[in-house]
């Protein structure tokens, strides 16, 4: 059940972060917030202990959930998302570095033996995500520093998650059309 709730409370987090802070900062102090992020963090941190990075990830988002704690500052909260990209952003570079790809990885799990073309492929995939952590990141960067929360919150709690599904969508009628083309 511990794990059940891990696996779904931190991406659900995620979806809903933007607009609880919307919706929430004139309700709730950032402390709050803050243990809230705290305790996901820590039901999460078990499994990503196990994986490479994820003592850096789990460290640096407590870390995160400690300074806000104690500086109470409601425009950290904004940080986060660019925090969660650069994670993501950082696990999938990693990925092309140290191998293998994440996206060769989650192909092998349907298919064990991939072909050469599609090893080659998933690697390049992960290349596009790369790019899409890269500028998803940035521009929560930029309206974290420039722009009104409402803007901050339509951006982090629909548009990044549009251009995300439309980036799986794309890939895939991509990779359909393409595997057609080999067979």
């Amino acid at each position: 059940m511990r794990r059940l709730i891990a696996r779904i409370a931190l991406p659900l987090a995620g979806v809903l972060y933007p607009f609880v802070v919307y919706f929430g900062t004139e309700k709730v102090a950032p402390p709050i917030f803050a243990l809230v992020l705290g305790a996901i963090w820590m039901i999460r941190a078990p499994s990503l202990l196990r994986q490479p990075g994820g003592r850096w990830m789990v460290g640096i988002s407590l870390l995160y959930c400690v300074l806000l704690m104690f500086t109470g500052e409601a425009v950290l909260l904004r940080w986060y998302p660019v925090l969660i990209n650069l994670f993501l952003l950082a696990a999938f570079g990693w990925s092309l570095i140290y191998g293998p790809p994440f996206v060769e990885r989650f192909a092998r799990l349907r298919e064990p033996d991939l072909p050469p073309a599609a090893v080659r492929y998933t690697r390049v995939v992960t290349w596009v995500w790369v790019g899409f952590f890269a500028f998803n990141g940035s521009m929560s960067a930029a309206l974290t520093l420039w722009a009104p929360l409402s803007w901050w919150t339509l951006y982090n709690g629909m548009i990044s998650y549009a251009l995300m599904g439309m980036l799986f969508a794309g890939e895939w009628v991509f990779r359909q059309r393409l595997r057609r083309s080999f067979a």
